[in-house]
């Protein structure tokens, strides 16, 4: 269940943070209007997916070639340093934004190294279908609700939290069944961070001497 629910929380974040190219089509949503956030979700939902089943085989025998898609992926749109900052929160108080980029670059690359080969794993079949998009503080950042549909089973529901970046939505947050990422990581890293400075923590995290992990 950990693998699954880790997996989702990375494809999720690519999923919504792919570049704009859609290979087929998702299920329409009356909410998905041209330019929007959930546009921009239900558009390149398929896209990740068809790609992760069609290049599966060289995904298994090459994870340096998983590594780099997955990388090249999720930095299109995830707004790690943000990310990084709420996973902080009053730890990051007063931290300068080289601590800030150090700490969200070493947990970025902590999760992926540890979690991204179980992508591969990950039902590649499924459908995403958007419900709903909620403007937050007003408009400025945005709450997409979705769903990866999947024959058989539950819908599993996967929501966004995204904001503005000059002219670009950025996802800085995925909750998946309402475990969200930024709150997981921000208790496992309570500890550490008050046992330690941003900088070690980071430090301990690139060299894999602490490994994140949802709980």
């Amino acid at each position: 269940m950990k693998q699954t629910l880790i997996a989702t929380f990375i494809a999720g974040a690519l999923l919504a943070g792919a570049p704009m190219l859609a290979s087929a089509q998702p299920q329409a949503s009356s909410q998905a209007v041209a330019g929007s956030p959930s546009k921009l979700v239900l558009d390149n939902a398929t896209r990740i997916l068809t790609t992760l089943e069609a290049r599966r085989g060289e995904f298994t025998s090459d994870r340096t070639a998983l590594r780099q898609f997955i990388a090249g992926e999720f930095d299109q749109m995830f707004d790690r340093k943000y990310a990084a900052q709420l996973v902080l929160g009053r730890h990051g108080r007063g931290a300068s934004d080289a601590e800030i980029n150090r700490f969200a670059d070493a947990l970025t690359n902590n999760l992926m190294q540890r979690y991204g080969s179980s992508l591969l794993d990950f039902n590649s079949k499924l459908q995403v279908r958007v419900k709903s998009e909620t403007p937050l503080r007003g408009g400025s950042m945005v709450k997409v609700s979705s769903e990866f549909l999947r024959q058989g089973g539950e819908p599993i529901p996967v929501d966004y939290l995204m904001r503005k970046s000059g002219n670009d939505w950025k996802v800085f947050d995925v909750m998946v069944e309402g475990v969200s990422f930024v709150q997981t990581f921000r208790n496992q890293f309570d500890g550490p961070l008050s046992r330690a400075t941003i900088t070690e923590v980071a430090n301990d995290l690139a060299a894999g001497k602490l490994q994140a992990q949802a709980q």
